[in-house]
């Protein structure tokens, strides 16, 4: 094998590693904020006097 063959071989392999290591970090940051989302769901809140308030974000308080 030539130099220039290692060299273009080398190259790839470190692109490809790079490209990885972004995608995993990517996927693990996505996985963080979904578990971090279930886990903070509160359970009961306050519920808001406003009339005509048809969407909250959690069930009214208990």
């Amino acid at each position: 094998m030539t130099a220039w063959f290692e060299t273009q071989v080398r190259a790839r392999l470190t692109g490809l590693a790079i490209c990885l290591a972004v995608i995993a970090v990517f996927a693990a940051a996505n996985a963080h904020l979904i578990a971090v989302s279930f886990a903070s769901q509160p359970d009961c809140v306050l519920s808001s006097s406003l009339e005509g308030a048809a969407f909250r974000a959690a069930k009214p308080a208990c």
